[in-house]
């Protein structure tokens, strides 16, 4: 999955905990929040609080969508609450996906 399509996917399912969520589409959809935030940065402080609000539930989401990729609750975003176990998290996030259907559904596509 491309940049692009990433971005426009992430949005497009931005209250959307079902399913599942390739490495790519989360890591892209990162990098993408990273660029905007930092620019927001850069403009205004409100200007950052208005994009860190407006890619907090499509970043929930995609995060919930890439753990239940590789077979985990998408609960386990709680961890990011806890500050050192919140690297847990980053392992799961840069596990491959399970080539095989889960009950999250079948494998993503990219």
């Amino acid at each position: 999955m491309d940049f692009q399509t990433a971005v426009k996917t992430c949005f497009s399912k931005y209250a959307d905990f079902n399913g599942r969520a390739s490495r790519s589409e989360y890591w892209w959809f990162v990098l993408a929040e990273v660029i905007v935030l930092i620019v927001a940065s850069l403009i205004h402080q409100f200007v950052y609080v208005i994009a860190a609000l407006g890619f907090l539930l499509p970043a929930l989401a995609v995060g919930a969508r890439r753990l239940h990729d590789i077979g985990k609750s998408g609960w386990l975003q709680l961890l990011m609450l806890i500050p050192i176990v919140n690297l847990v998290l980053i392992y799961f996030y840069v596990q491959p996906s399970q080539p095989e259907a889960n009950p999250h559904g079948a494998p993503a596509s990219a």
